[in-house]
């Protein structure tokens, strides 16, 4: 398929994309590059279970954090594999037949169109995850309504200077506000299955950056005050420094243990409904590798 005026992220760059090429912000083509399609073990636990979530981690990005822990893949660039729409209902397929509670899509936004005809092919109907940035189009997101039974998406930044510095997204708090509550709204109050994995939800994930204690208390605030209920929220504190982050010094740590305390003390203090990442997954252990594992054999 060919994208004469692609606007399927907040960027909106309006730019052609063929199957195989692209000159928009996320410079690739339409046909989905997967760097890792595998059971993955390192989601919480309602996500990846015993048996694991069978993650598709596609190349690019439309967010492009200068700290992302997937660097290589989502703005370098440098490992992924094109994939057909079939072939691509395939890897679905086959991480379903090993056992996988889930589909999760892992910043999926840049081959949405592609990623919707896949799940209609695919044979095994077990839940499927959207994992993103949270830097959404509710266009492309109302696309998705009834395709997506769980989202998992990211609430980076409740201060849109700190999104532009670290992000290149001036605009990002006021686009995942109106998309997180457009994927509650999709999906209603998480529902779980006998082994108490989640079916049907959304879980909103913060990442606590180092220095920026005052953006994660309001990040936190504004999910307490807007949230529908029935709606999780994961604070994580696996950040280490990747990508670009040594370019800016502060945030070239990882957090301090009174950081950690000071927002889980106020997350608790909201009484909401979620998960606590404990500090010691801050390590690069917990970063897969991108090696084509699941899709180089295609």
């Amino acid at each position: 398929m060919t994208t004469e005026h692609c606007m399927l992220c907040p960027r909106a760059c309006g730019a052609e994309r063929t199957e195989t090429e692209g000159a928009g912000f996320c410079g690739l083509g339409t046909n989905p590059v997967v760097a890792r399609a595998a059971l993955h073990f390192w989601e919480e636990p309602c996500i990846s279970g015993k048996r694991g979530s069978g993650t598709v981690f596609f190349t690019g990005c439309c967010l492009k954090c200068v700290f992302c822990q997937n660097y290589q893949i989502s703005t370098e660039k440098t490992v992924g594999k094109m994939v057909g729409v079939q072939e691509l209902a395939d890897i679905f397929d086959r991480l379903a037949a090993q056992g996988a509670h889930n589909i999760n899509l892992v910043s999926p936004t840049q081959f949405v169109p592609a990623i919707i005809e896949a799940l209609k092919l695919r044979k095994t109907r077990i839940p499927v995850v959207y994992n993103s940035g949270g830097y959404e189009s509710l266009q492309t997101l109302k696309k998705l309504d009834g395709l997506v039974d769980i989202y998992l998406p990211d609430f980076k930044y409740a201060d849109n200077a700190l999104a532009l510095k670290y992000s290149g997204a001036s605009d990002y708090v006021e686009n995942a506000n109106a998309c997180v509550l457009e994927m509650a709204r999709q999906t209603g109050p998480a529902q779980y299955d006998g082994e108490g994995m989640m079916t049907r939800g959304t879980m909103v994930r913060h990442l606590i950056l180092p220095g920026n204690t005052r953006n994660s208390i309001a990040a936190l605030d504004w999910l307490s005050e807007n949230l529908p209920d029935g709606v999780l929220v994961s604070l994580m504190a696996q950040y280490i420094p990747c990508g670009k982050a040594a370019d800016h010094p502060e945030i070239n740590r990882r957090i301090t243990r009174r950081e950690y305390q000071k927002v889980q003390e106020h997350l608790f203090a909201l009484n909401l409904d979620g998960f606590v990442q404990e500090p010691e997954s801050a390590s690069q252990s917990f970063i897969p590798p991108f090696n084509l594992q699941g899709v180089s054999d295609l």
